[in-house]
């Protein structure tokens, strides 16, 4: 079986921010394509499998997503350094001093690089401690030799380029693993994983479910457009947020109550925690102020599920980031254990009150 740490760290290492995921997603379609599935690229470029139950007129659909924070070059500066526009949302302290790539589209060719405050030295600059950092201050200095902008070209480099961050994966005897863009790669390897496992073990469910690996979620998009019919719940697995006020840490899994766009469904939340206590899987419930997911995007678009979120804590999201193995295990075990359990619906009452009145159903 696929060791969850390990495949996480083989993902991390391939470039992917949004707009930029060919490579991962051939990467996941060959893999599942030697264990024996049959993947479907859709046109954004995302990669869905679809699984056969036990039953086919109810569907599950679950999602993490591959896409991960990044940037393009915004324009290139009388001496040779690189202005930068984000991808996603996150701060630019958070990258300062950060090891980049820049894939050249003219040419496919790749150019490394340092992001770095303008007034970095504080040998030079007075301000270098408190200025703030900023597009109008941040830059990347190549590693090459250039000294204008016309350097900078002839090396096939120019605006709209891609820019990856080195994810700077670790893996600690503790059982911790450290690197950027543990979201969603963690939550992609723990997808992976199961994939694995329903194909090494035979392993039937009682529903089609539909694997998704979307490759718009740090936008908003979400993976929403191939959603087939019949689907009854949608999952998304990304990461839970840790900080001031949350319950969330590296050990147990996450189930999100409500994030930025509102609560999580109710009864598929309680059958999440249900499915937790009865099978003793350590678990934390939260709310993410400052969040979206790639199941709240299928509200915003107007879907009919049932919708819920999970995932492996996650400190510092959307910087250099830190979670255990403990964790990923904690959402290894719910996933499987939400996968293998029935759908849960509310059962029709044979009596309505209306205005006061009881009513029978007919």
């Amino acid at each position: 079986m696929l060791d969850i740490i390990e495949t996480i760290q083989q993902l991390t290492n391939i470039p992917s921010p949004t707009g930029y995921t060919a490579e991962i997603i051939g990467f996941l379609d060959e893999n599942l394509k030697k264990k024996g599935y049959q993947p479907e690229r859709n046109h954004k470029g995302s990669l869905m499998v679809t699984v056969k139950g036990n039953e086919d007129h109810k569907r599950r659909f679950v999602t993490a997503h591959i896409d991960t924070l990044g940037a393009m070059v915004r324009a290139i500066k009388p001496d040779g350094r690189l202005k930068i526009e984000l991808i996603g949302g996150f701060t630019y302290h958070s990258i300062d001093g950060e090891y980049c790539t820049i894939h050249s589209a003219a040419t496919g060719k790749e150019w490394t690089g340092t992001i770095l405050l303008h007034q970095t030295s504080v040998h030079v600059y007075k301000d270098a401690r408190t200025a703030e950092r900023s597009q109008d201050n941040m830059e990347i200095r190549l590693d090459a030799e250039v000294h204008s902008a016309k350097d900078v070209a002839s090396l096939g480099i120019g605006v709209g380029d891609f820019i990856s961050f080195a994810p700077r994966t670790e893996i600690t005897p503790s059982g911790y693993i450290k690197s950027r863009h543990l979201d969603d790669k963690a939550s992609a390897a723990i997808l992976l994983q199961f994939l694995h496992r329903i194909a090494d073990e035979n392993l039937m469910l009682p529903y089609t479910t539909c694997f998704f690996f979307s490759n718009n979620e740090e936008i908003g998009y979400g993976g929403n457009s191939n959603m087939p019919p019949h689907t009854m719940e949608y999952l998304a697995v990304d990461m839970g947020a840790m900080g001031d006020d949350q319950q969330t840490d590296e050990y147990t899994v996450s189930i999100c109550v409500k994030d930025g766009s509102g609560p999580y469904h109710f009864g598929l939340r309680q059958q999440l925690v249900g499915l937790c206590e009865s099978k003793a899987i350590p678990y934390k419930l939260d709310i993410y102020p400052f969040y979206g997911s790639d199941a709240s995007a299928a509200m915003k678009a107007g879907w009919d599920v049932r919708h819920a979120l999970i995932g492996p804590g996650i400190d510092a999201s959307h910087a250099y980031e830190r979670t255990h193995r403990k964790s990923l295990d904690a959402c290894a075990s719910l996933l499987e254990a939400y996968l293998s359990a029935p759908i849960i619906e509310k059962k029709k009452k044979k009596k309505g009150i209306f205005n006061g009145k009881v009513k029978e159903n007919k």
